[in-house]
C-alpha cells in the first residue's frame, strides 16, 4: 500500500497546497492513505474544530499534531472525540485526547502513533521509547502498517528513535523543525525514516512567519508578535510503498518543491 506523509501544514497557504496536492499525488502515485500534520494549520498555531473539517474533508485521514496542539483552546471540546486528530502519544495521563489510531484502509488495517521528542521542546514530555514500547506490545497482531510521526526538535534524537524502532514500524518521520531533510532512506530492517518532512506552507518566510518579523526580533530582541506569510507556498512530505504482509517498507519517495 502506498502512503503519503505530509510535513507541518503552516496557516492558509499550508492548507491551500495541501489541498491543491492530493488529488494529483494520489493518481500520480496511487495514493491508499494520508497523514499530515496539522498543528500549524490554524494560522501557525494550533487547529480548530473547521479547518479540521476542512483538512479530513479534503482527503487526509489522519492528522497528528506537537506541541502547538493546543493553542487553540477550543481543541479541548473536541479532541477526545475525534481519533483521527492525534496529539502526542507521551503526555501525562489523564492529558485530553489521543496518542495513537488504527485505522483501516482498504480492509488493511494500519496504526498511526505521534509521539514528541525532550531536547529542547516547551513540554516536559514523557519518555517517547517507553510510551512507543506500550503501545507496540498492545496493539493486535494483524496490524502490521505501523506510521510514527516523532515531532522533535533535534536531528539526533530523531535519528536514534529511528534506529530504536527500525523492523518494528513500517515509517518514523520527522516533523516540528520545518525544514526538510535529504536522509530519507530504508534503514536496514525495513522502516522508512527521514528526519523531517519538511513544511507544506509558505515558502517566502522563516519556517511559516513573515521574515521581517523574525529579523526584526533577532535584531532588537525585543517581544515581536509573530505573523504566518502569505504568498506563494511550498509542500513537504515523503510517498512509502509498505508491504502490508509484513509491515516492511518497499520503497518510498521524497517530495518537495515551491510554486
Amino acid at each position: 500500500m502506498k502512503v503519503l506523509l505530509v510535513g507541518d501544514i503552516v496557516g492558509k497557504t499550508g492548507r491551500r497546497m495541501l489541498k491543491e496536492a492530493l488529488p494529483r499525488l494520489r493518481e500520480e502515485y496511487a495514493i491508499d492513505m494520508v497523514v499530515a500534520n496539522g498543528e500549524n494549520a490554524a494560522g501557525g498555531n494550533g487547529i480548530t474544530h473547521e479547518i479540521m473539517d476542512d483538512l479530513l474533508g479534503s482527503g487526509v485521514d489522519v492528522l497528528t499534531s506537537g506541541n502547538h496542539i493546543f493553542d487553540k483552546k477550543e481543541v479541548f471540546d473536541f479532541l477526545d472525540d475525534v481519533p483521527a486528530l492525534l496529539r502526542p502519544l507521551n503526555l501525562p495521563p489523564g492529558t485530553p485526547g489521543h496518542g495513537y489510531v488504527v485505522t483501516a484502509t482498504n480492509d488493511i488495517p494500519v496504526a498511526v502513533i505521534n509521539v514528541a521528542g525532550r531536547a529542547f521542546m516547551p513540554f516536559q514530555y514523557d519518555d517517547p521509547l517507553q510510551g512507543l514500547d506500550h503501545v507496540l506490545s498492545s496493539l493486535p497482531s494483524e496490524v502490521k502498517v505501523i506510521l510514527v510521526d516523532f515531532h522533535a526538535e533535534t536531528t539526533s534524537e530523531k535519528i536514534a528513535l529511528g534506529w530504536y524502532l527500525d523492523g518494528r514500524v513500517s515509517a518514523l518521520v520527522g516533523t516540528h523543525t520545518h525544514v526538510q531533510t535529504a536522509d530519507e532512506r530504508i534503514l536496514p530492517k525495513g522502516t522508512a525514516y527521514i528526519t523531517d518532512l519538511g513544511m507544506t506552507g509558505p515558502c517566502d518566510s522563516v519556517i511559516g512567519v513573515k521574515s521581517e518579523l523574525v529579523i526584526q526580533k533577532m535584531r532588537t530582541q525585543m517581544p515581536v508578535r509573530f505573523e504566518t506569510a502569505t504568498g506563494p507556498g511550498q509542500f513537504g512530505g515523503l510517498v512509502v510503498d509498505v508491504d502490508p504482509t509484513n509491515g516492511k517498507a518497499l520503497s518510498l519517495h521524497r517530495i518537495f518543491y515551491r510554486e
